[in-house]
């Protein structure tokens, strides 16, 4: 990468960097974990990162889980974590239906997990749809089907159970122009180990999309609400903050969008060939996915915290 703004992060541009910020954002898979196997070091420099006095937060487009939820699974593998310091999908899309749409006390048509149903119950909003909804009918029953009078918006996360009528529903929903349609985030697919993948929530979201004919809001990385959210509640600043994470199209470019440093860790999706290509692409948009610093692990920072 000569020459490029990516440089590599160690020895003294390492610890200028870390004397730069108060505050970093870490996303997880990828990063911090790979499945249930914590990336080596990575504890250690968490933990490190806390005793020198930097404040740490934990920023993932997964729903599946709540904040307490992964406070668990981190303290299992070694982090030193409060619930209060992660923030998932899950959680931001609850806040967001709660303050920026005003919906506490009212009612969404939820395709998504357990877990966002107990996030969304956990601030006053009632919800619709969870778990499996099966084809009775014909195509005529299917423009029909009962909707709850109740229902204020559709909300889109990942959801094992999304079928036919699930999409159905929620276009019976959305062609009520006054319903809202928010979305936890648009990863297409989740990276497996071994180069395998799945589809993500945003085939889910798209087929949504498509079907309505709307464009959802959209919560998750690398939309600034995810950071907006943890900003405010802990009084970051931009400029004296680091986003560190594994994907350039999600965690980078939210770097980018809200104004932070960009720190590319290599154990995850993005490769030094993705950067080059956004860097060289001439298109600015491209062009906001490439991180200003990398390191082959985030277990380089630990020269630094050790010394």
């Amino acid at each position: 990468m000569s020459g490029s703004k990516c440089a590599r992060l160690q020895g003294a541009r390492l610890q200028q960097l870390l004397d730069s910020v108060d505050s970093i954002l870490f996303d997880c898979d990828g990063v911090i974990w790979r499945g249930d196997q914590p990336i080596p070091g990575a504890p250690q420099v968490i933990n490190l990162l806390k005793r020198h006095g930097k404040r740490v937060f934990f920023v993932t487009n997964n729903s599946t889980k709540t904040r307490r939820m992964y406070a668990d699974k981190m303290s299992t593998l070694g982090f030193d974590v409060t619930e209060q310091e992660v923030f998932g999908t899950a959680f931001c899309c609850a806040a967001f239906l709660q303050t920026a749409c005003g919906l506490r006390g009212q009612k969404v048509f939820l395709m998504g997990s357990q877990a966002m149903r107990q996030e969304l119950e956990a601030v006053g909003i009632r919800q619709t749809g969870v778990g499996p909804d099966h084809v009775s009918g014909g195509p005529g029953d299917w423009a029909n089907v009962p909707l709850d009078p109740e229902v204020r918006a559709v909300v889109v996360g990942f959801d094992q159970d999304f079928s036919y009528m699930k999409l159905n529903r929620a276009l019976q929903y959305l062609i009520q122009k006054d319903c809202l349609f928010v979305g936890t985030n648009r990863d297409t697919r989740l990276p497996l180990e071994g180069g395998r993948a799945v589809p993500g929530t945003g085939c889910l979201l798209q087929a949504v999309e498509t079907a309505a004919q709307r464009q959802a809001q959209t919560v998750g990385k690398p939309s600034p609400f995810m950071f907006d959210c943890l900003a405010s509640q802990f009084g970051v600043e931009r400029e004296r903050c680091l986003m560190v994470g594994d994907r350039l199209d999600t965690d980078i470019l939210l770097g980018s969008n809200c104004g932070l440093k960009t720190l590319l860790t290599l154990t995850g999706v993005s490769t030094l060939e993705d950067v080059e290509g956004h860097e060289k692409s001439g298109c600015e948009e491209r062009r906001k996915m490439v991180p200003d610093f990398y390191v082959e692990s985030i277990a380089d920072l630990l020269p630094a915290l050790q010394g």
